[in-house]
């Protein structure tokens, strides 16, 4: 049974207290269907064994770097993974690791909150995140990040997508936090302050072939911080969305559908769009991950570049941006 048949009334649905994601056997819980401005929902996962998917993934940009985090449970694997983009000489530093059964993780089932560390195969991370914000170590190749990230006070944008009683997935997608520190690259270190980092909690029941696209951008302009988040492909369907703009720490949510369209190739200019989108996505790097195993596969498109055009959320002003730095990707798995 979808539980998404009345798409536009199920998104205006704003949840303001906290709830359970799931019933006591498993199912999605019915009240936890919405989306909210703050992290409501405790993330109590006890689906069948191989399609619980969990994972914690920070991203920090700065104008020189962009720095990828990601620990993952998906049942039957457990994934650290830590990689460097550098925009100027388009070099890419990664590193990460596979734990059969995810042996050894342990993920909250609140919302950027609690810690995070792994020590192994080249690999060192420490993540300490509180409401405040979060403080970050690791260590890889001859890569070596200390940062602060702020929350303050900002909003962020939670939300449950159902794909049925039994299919669901929550995400907390929390930003254009300020950042500050170092990161050094071959000994030589690089102010990390004026950086923005995002974060991609995710808990939930998956089927078995998943595609997505995903867009996020952060800066300041005309004296605005401003944080872009759009998803598309994985909530067609569902009657919500996970798209939203963020203003000096507010959240104005989007409630339509975005359309990507990057038909022309992954490293041509794509074009998001809907009735308060309009936004042109210039490319300048690529990153391709193709991750064959032996009942599973994935496939990732990952492109950083700049966004132009216009955005309105619910309750804001048309936003213009110029060449704000972000990323968008395709996914493409069976897992």
């Amino acid at each position: 049974m979808i539980l998404a048949s009345a798409t536009h009334m199920i998104d205006a649905r704003e949840l303001t207290a906290e709830v359970d994601l799931c019933l006591p056997d498993g199912r999605l819980n019915p009240d936890a269907i919405g989306w909210s401005r703050r992290p409501l929902h405790r993330c109590n996962l006890n689906g069948p064994w191989g399609r619980q998917k969990r994972w914690d993934y920070w991203a920090i940009t700065t104008k020189r770097f962009a720095l990828g985090i990601t620990y993952a449970d998906v049942d039957y694997v457990g994934l650290v993974a830590l990689a460097l983009f550098d925009f100027e000489t388009k070099r890419v530093i990664n590193r990460g690791t596979a734990r059969p059964l995810g042996a050894g993780f342990a993920q909250g089932t609140r919302a950027g909150v609690g810690n995070i560390s792994f020590t192994g195969n080249g690999l060192k991370l420490e993540l300490t995140q509180t409401a405040a914000g979060a403080i970050v170590s690791c260590r890889f190749a001859d890569v070596e990040a200390s940062l602060q990230i702020e929350r303050n006070d900002d909003e962020s944008l939670n939300v449950v997508i159902p794909w049925s009683e039994g299919l669901f997935q929550y995400t907390s997608k929390q930003t254009s936090l300020r950042t500050s520190g170092e990161i050094s690259v071959g000994g030589v270190t690089h102010d990390a302050t004026g950086g923005f980092a995002t974060l991609d909690y995710g808990r939930g029941v998956w089927p078995y072939r998943t595609v997505w696209n995903w867009a996020n951008a952060a800066g300041v302009e005309h004296g605005q911080r401003i944080g872009l988040q759009f998803g598309g492909k994985w909530t067609d369907g569902t009657g919500m969305t996970e798209n939203g703009l963020m203003l000096n720490g507010r959240l104005y949510k989007i409630k339509e559908d975005v359309a990507f369209d990057y038909g022309r190739g992954f490293d041509a200019p794509w074009t998001l769009r809907s009735p308060h989108v309009d936004l042109h996505f210039e490319p300048f790097m690529r990153k391709r991950v193709f991750a064959p195993m032996l009942v599973a596969n994935v496939r990732l498109n990952l492109c950083f570049g700049h966004f132009s055009g216009t955005v309105e959320g619910d309750g804001s002003s048309p936003i213009r941006v110029e060449r704000l730095l972000g990323w968008a990707e395709e996914f493409r798995g069976r897992w």
